[in-house]
């Protein structure tokens, strides 16, 4: 036997079923059927955009915000060392959490009758909206402060 080869039941991928256990064939026709559905509705909402959304659009889907930042973010909030998965779960959280304060202010801005880009102005009025419709934001109690979008 050559040095490096598995041994036993691993060389023909039976120890694999502890470590990936294998999809029924219903529940994988399921998710492709639904990763189908879920491409053509973004499709068909994508055909219905203008121009300027599609290209804001575009620019959410380009850009992602630093692992390793919102890890020492984390990191630094909770006083422990947290997984790169983890790090990649909040900062999707925090990309979809971004997306929603831009369109709130972009409401707030054509509210307004404001043009051009975005102020401080605007992200306040859209963060306080956001909290009025879903209660607290972030901690379970106001950090003494710490305010956000302060002047």
């Amino acid at each position: 036997m050559r040095q490096g080869q598995p041994t036993g039941g691993e060389e023909d991928g039976e120890g694999d079923d502890e470590l990936f256990p294998a999809m029924a064939d219903d529940d994988y026709s399921a998710q492709q059927t639904w990763n189908s559905q879920s491409k053509d509705n973004l499709k068909v909402l994508m055909d219905h955009f203008s121009a300027e959304q599609y290209d804001r659009f575009e620019a959410y889907r380009r850009h992602a915000l630093p692992k390793q930042a919102v890890r020492k973010v984390i990191q630094n909030t909770v006083g422990t060392q947290v997984s790169q998965p983890v790090a990649q779960i909040v900062a999707g959280f925090a990309k979809v959490f971004v997306g929603e304060m831009v369109e709130k202010a972009r409401s707030v801005q054509q509210r307004r009758g404001d043009t051009g880009p975005l102020s401080p102005d605007h992200l306040r009025e859209a963060y306080r909206l956001y909290q009025q419709e879903t209660g607290h934001v972030g901690a379970a109690q106001p950090l003494r402060g710490k305010k956000l979008f302060v002047r």
